[in-house]
Parts: structure tokens; C-alpha cells; sequence
């Protein structure tokens, strides 16, 4: 062995170990030219997988409170992150995985069904144009455009509000808070000593507490901790098994199901930009996160092979809304990923198998209760608070217009309420500040078409 090859760190071996061991896998993802090999590679996609896995259990269970079918939601979930982790892998190879993303799922159960009365395969429909328009502003630039001249305020607050929107649905769900039934503020603490309640704020504590070591696959350990916990004395809670052969029809399939010429209507249409809109600023965002924490960006700063990435998240959802899932994005939680080495697409890949092998799950889906997944759903929300940090406190009025979407996002439970009034806010601010030449074309023309939506009474 040579002295160079003593030099390396344990257990990274030497730059051409790959190429003579695993010559395909060496020119497919260019492990010795990114300092990587299979080892380290296998191990960040293991650890990107343990710690994304919740999402299989905490999508299914909020699009099982909008009517979903829960076991094909499950299938969907898992067969929507393959796709969109090993194409993002082997197209684009970048250690970033793709799933279905948490905020847009409440957005699609919470707004979209529970809120606007539409039907579940309406709600799909709307994803599946929600994709379309996502990857063809992808394809064609558009959505550098649009990140380029939309308020950066807005974009972060959208993030802010449905953070606290998640936080809301989770606390609600488990009896900690609920609806006011006398006179005063709309809502009030709940039976803070019933089980469900108390699991929850003992598993978030844990999270924090498991996040902070670094504990792989905390978030999943928490989960089936207290699922656990149910199993043993929550009576509702009942094993049916481990493995299932998946069933891809059948009567309650979502496969298909999907109305797109109901989701062709004046009413949902801006629901379905509101997708777009998240969609680009989040989804972005964690692509050009994690791509700079894995050393994935070239001498300007740009991403590279950022084309790709971008057209691989989105047009997963064209194929979640296609499956019966909830609209997918490159997910945040890969930066473990990342930190453990990952620096091409065979640690998405490994991810993107890791989910194929999890469809024969499926009756776990069934074993989590509500209090085992709600902690994940808060602990998410409150991440996405951190996004306050990214507002311009120097300029108060994108500031305050960020802030006004985020509250408002909350107060309404509805996510396109909030961007409407922080769009309108921003405008008027701008006038009254007399800095009206910080408007663009695409801010004054959303903002007007948003007004004239409320206004007219079409907004639902």
C-alpha cells in the first residue's frame, strides 16, 4: 500500500478502489472524481433513508383524515420516493432524495380537501397540474425567473406560516389544542393529561433530544417508540401483520384516480399556483442547500447538473398524482445524508431502493396511531420557522408583508388567504414608502389577480 493510500482517512479507501472493484458504478456516478466510493456512498443513502422514512407513516395518516384510502396512500408514498430519488440519483447524480414533502401533503388534506370540500381525486388532479406547471417552469427556466423577481419576503413567509400551519394540524389532532366551545379566542388548551397529548410533547422533546446527538433515524425511532407505547395499551391500536404482497387495484386504488378536469375549474386553479409557488421556493431551496453542504456546485455557484434536479423533483409529482400521493420534493432531511459523505446520486439510489423494499410494508401503516406521528409533523413545523432567518429585516416592508402571509396562513388555515394578503400588503407598502420601483411586472400582476379573486367572491 502506498503512502498516499495510508493518508486516507478509514474506511475511505483508496481513489481507485471503486474503479476496480465496481467499474460500472464508478463511471455511472463518478465516485474517484468527487472523492466518494461505494462504502461511503451506501452509508450516506442509509442515512438519508433513516431519517426520511416517517414521511411513509405521517403522509398516509393526514390524507387518511381527508377520505384517502390510507394503504394506498402508503404505497404511493413509497413508490413516489423511489422514483423520485433514483431518478434525481442516476439522472442527475446528486445525493438528494425526493419524497413526498409534509407541507404540501397538509396543504393538499387540510386546504384543498378538508378545506375547499374538494374531492380526493380532484385534490389529485390539482397535484398532477401542480406538477405539470412545476416541471415545464423548471424545463424552460421560468422557475429561475420566477426566483429571481418574486419578494423574497412572501416566499419565506409562505415557508413560515406553513410551519406553523403544520404545528396547528398536529396539535390539534392529538387533543393538546382544540376548538374554543365558549366565548373568547377561537381555540384552547385540550386535556393536556389524556395520552395522546402527553406522547406527543414527550416524543418531540425526544426528537429534539435524539436530533441533537445526531441519532440516525431519530425521527423513525420516536415513531415506532410510541407506536410502541399504543400497541401495548392503546386497545384502537391492533398488529395485522408485517408483510403484504402490494396491491396496485383493487376498489380503494388511487392508481389513476385522478380528476384533472375537475381540477380545470376558476376555483382551484390559484390553489394549484399556491402548489407551484411553495413548491418553487422550498423545493429549491433544499436543492441548492444540500447540494452546497456535498460540495455539488461549480466555480459560479450554480448547481451542477441544477437543470436536472430541478425537472427531477417536479416531475415526481406528475407521477405521485399518477399513483394517489401527495406532491413530492427533494427533501431536506438528505443533508444527513450529506454529512455523512454523500456526495453523488448512488446515495439517492440507495435511498430510491430503500423505499422499493419498503412497499411490502404495508400493514405498518395501520400500526402507527396519531400521537406517533404527530411529534414528526410538529418537530417539521417548527424547523420551517427557521425560515424567519432568511427575511431581509433591513428592508420592513418585504419584511412585514412575509410576516403578514405567514400569521394570516394560520389565522384563516388557509395557505392562499396568506399569500394573497402578503402579496397586497407588499404592494401597498411599496406605494406608501414611495419605493414602487422595487415592484416588478410578476409581484404587481399576481398581487392584482389575487385581489380581484377575494374581492370578486370566488375565493372559497
Amino acid at each position: 500500500m502506498s503512502e498516499q493510500e495510508h493518508a486516507l482517512p478509514s474506511g475511505l479507501g483508496s481513489p481507485a478502489t471503486p474503479a476496480s472493484s465496481t467499474p460500472w458504478l464508478e463511471r455511472r456516478f463518478q465516485l474517484s472524481a468527487r472523492g466518494t466510493n461505494v462504502r461511503q456512498e451506501t452509508l450516506a443513502g442509509l442515512t438519508t433513508f433513516l431519517a426520511m422514512v416517517y414521511s411513509v407513516f405521517v403522509v398516509p395518516a393526514m390524507l387518511g383524515k381527508a377520505g384517502f384510502d390510507t394503504s394506498s396512500v402508503f404505497i404511493a408514498v413509497c413508490l413516489t420516493s423511489a422514483f423520485g430519488s433514483l431518478l434525481m440519483g442516476l439522472w442527475a447524480n446528486l445525493p438528494i432524495a425526493v419524497g413526498c414533502a409534509i407541507s404540501l401533503t397538509a396543504f393538499t388534506a387540510f386546504d384543498l380537501v378538508l378545506g375547499q370540500g374538494l374531492s380526493p381525486a380532484v385534490a389529485l388532479g390539482a397535484i398532477f397540474l401542480m406538477g405539470v406547471i412545476f416541471t415545464a417552469i423548471s424545463a424552460t427556466g421560468v422557475r429561475s425567473w420566477i426566483l429571481r423577481n418574486l419578494p423574497a419576503g412572501i416566499a419565506h413567509g409562505t415557508g413560515i406560516g406553513i410551519g406553523l400551519f403544520l404545528l396547528l394540524i398536529a396539535a390539534n389532532e392529538v387533543g393538546l389544542v382544540v376548538k374554543n366551545p365558549g366565548p373568547g379566542l377561537p381555540v384552547s388548551l385540550g386535556a393536556i393529561n389524556a395520552m395522546p397529548a402527553l406522547l406527543s410533547v414527550v416524543g418531540l422533546a425526544a426528537i429534539f433530544g435524539l436530533e441533537r446527538r445526531r441519532v440516525p433515524g431519530g425521527i423513525l425511532l420516536v415513531i415506532l417508540a410510541l407506536s410502541a407505547v399504543g400497541l401495548i395499551w392503546d386497545p384502537a391500536v391492533t398488529f395485522n401483520g408485517l408483510f403484504a404482497l402490494p396491491s396496485f387495484g383493487g376498489e380503494h386504488s388511487l392508481i389513476g384516480a385522478m380528476d384533472v378536469g375537475g381540477a380545470l375549474n376558476a376555483l382551484v386553479i390559484p390553489s394549484v399556483l399556491a402548489l407551484v409557488m411553495t413548491a418553487v421556493f422550498d423545493a429549491t431551496g433544499t436543492i441548492r442547500a444540500v447540494a452546497g453542504q456535498a460540495g455539488q456546485l461549480d466555480e459560479n455557484g450554480q448547481i451542477i447538473n441544477g437543470g436536472r434536479a430541478l425537472t427531477a423533483d417536479s416531475v415526481s409529482s406528475i407521477v405521485s398524482a399518477g399513483l394517489g400521493g401527495a406532491p413530492a420534493a427533494a427533501y431536506i432531511e438528505s443533508a444527513a445524508g450529506t454529512a455523512a459523505g454523500g456526495k453523488t446520486g448512488l446515495t439517492a439510489t440507495i435511498v430510491g431502493l430503500g423505499f422499493l423494499a419498503l412497499i411490502f410494508l404495508s400493514p405498518l401503516a395501520g400500526l402507527v396511531p396519531s400521537y406517533a406521528t404527530a411529534p414528526a409533523l410538529m418537530y417539521v413545523g417548527l424547523l420551517m420557522l427557521g425560515g424567519v432567518r432568511k427575511l431581509h429585516l433591513d428592508d420592513t416592508v418585504d419584511t412585514m408583508a412575509g410576516m403578514v402571509c405567514a400569521v394570516f396562513i394560520v389565522l384563516t388555515c388557509n395557505i392562499v388567504t396568506g399569500i394573497m394578503l402578503g402579496f397586497c400588503t407588499l404592494v401597498i407598502g411599496r406605494l406608501f414608502a414611495g419605493e414602487w420601483r422595487k415592484l416588478n411586472i410578476g409581484t404587481l400582476a399576481i398581487a392584482i389577480a389575487l385581489a380581484v379573486f377575494y374581492l370578486g367572491g370566488w375565493a372559497i
